[in-house]
């Protein structure tokens, strides 16, 4: 026993001995890169998959390892470069999606202040969301930002209107034209209403222990997950706001907060807060949210 800690400890200080600063630099980028990707597809079927692949990949050691099955080593040591393309085409979702978030920073530090008039149509829109919630009509109202969205503006009505609480009143009262599907409003202009919006493939609702949201809820996340859009949410059923962004979704939120919010997501003022709204965005640190 003595002799096994013995070892133990000269093989400790034996490594101690030959760490150098770029061997903690080099230990430091390693751990950054493992726990963005981690955060980047928290919440997707992602992660479901990255430990089925590790649960796998331990199992299949184990036994490769084992010098009484020679076949089932042979076996592992040739299919391991089918595996390696395989992987790719697994999470490709995920890969587009950290493409399309890299590609978004970099418009995002050079990205302007937002303009005067933003203060005035988040007001109408919390506003107008206040409302409906009483009422239990059901909306979604989406924000574009850096990432255009011609492609869903397209697909529904063009209204090219001042934003106002009359206006997304009128919109979402049941049983209207363009009731179904959401308003879309890029600074002071409503683009379009009844747009049709991709639907979120990461499963999170499906992890809700909640019922009440369906296509307006995926909508919202949807169209989140793909671009650095902001969708707000009222829920026909229960009349609660949420709101998504960056594939993720704050629930239940009163008027006064769902203002706050936007106000937060909306407004980056400086490049300073620019780069803090960056940071944020990309490894998912410091976003209060309530999971679903």
């Amino acid at each position: 026993m003595a002799d096994l800690l013995s070892n133990f400890i000269d093989n400790i200080l034996f490594v101690l001995q030959r760490i150098t600063w770029l061997s903690i630099i080099d230990l430091l980028l390693v751990t950054i890169i493992f726990f963005l990707v981690l955060r980047l597809i928290q919440d997707t079927q992602g992660i479901i998959l990255i430990r089925g692949a590790i649960f796998l990949i331990v199992i299949v050691a184990l036994l490769s390892s084992l010098e009484v099955l020679p076949a089932f080593s042979w076996m592992v040591r040739n299919t391991l470069p089918a595996m390696l393309i395989a992987i790719p085409v697994i999470f490709a979702p995920e890969i587009r999606r950290t493409l399309e978030r890299l590609g978004r920073a970099s418009t995002l530090i050079a990205a302007s202040q937002a303009k005067s008039g933003t203060s005035q149509v988040i007001k109408s829109v919390v506003n107008a969301c206040a409302r409906l919630s009483e009422r239990r009509h059901g909306a979604l109202i989406v924000f574009q930002r850096l990432d255009r969205l011609d492609e869903y503006i397209e697909s529904g009505v063009r209204l090219n209107a001042k934003v106002s609480p009359e206006l997304l009143l009128q919109i979402f009262y049941p049983n209207t034209p363009l009731h179904d599907g959401a308003v879309i409003i890029t600074n002071e202009t409503l683009l379009a209403a009844a747009c049709v919006l991709p639907l979120s493939s990461s499963g999170v609702l499906s992890e809700s222990p909640e019922r009440q949201m369906g296509l307006r809820h995926r909508a919202a996340l949807g169209v989140s997950e793909i671009s650095d859009a902001v969708a707000v949410v009222v829920s026909e059923e229960t009349g609660s706001i949420s709101i998504a962004d960056s594939g993720r979704m704050i629930r239940r939120i009163n008027p006064n907060r769902l203002e706050l919010i936007l106000k937060a997501l909306l407004y980056i003022p400086s490049t300073e807060n620019r780069l803090i709204a960056l940071l944020r965005r990309f490894t998912g640190v410091g976003q209060s949210e309530e999971r679903l």
